[in-house]
């Protein structure tokens, strides 16, 4: 079950479960599109994977499975794409 985490790793901008802006490689690193698409070319600064949207819950597995609630932000690791 994907974790839907709730933030983006670059800017920590607040990406809820239902976001349709969260973006995610095969290893759920998180990012908003912003990032993926102006920083990070698509491409996850993490695995090199790409990067896609994040698939939705439905709000009744949401509130039986809800999102993560654990952050991750590394800022540092999110330079521009060349």
């Amino acid at each position: 079950m994907l974790q839907m985490r709730p933030g983006c790793e670059c800017c920590d901008r607040d990406l809820p479960p239902d976001s349709a802006d969260a973006r995610i490689c095969s290893f759920e690193c998180t990012f908003c599109s912003d990032c993926s698409n102006r920083r990070l070319a698509g491409l996850c600064p993490n695995c090199g994977g790409e990067l896609l949207p994040r698939p939705s819950r439905s709000r009744a597995k949401l509130e039986k499975y809800p999102g993560s609630t654990t952050r991750v932000f590394k800022p540092e690791g999110c330079t521009a794409a060349s």
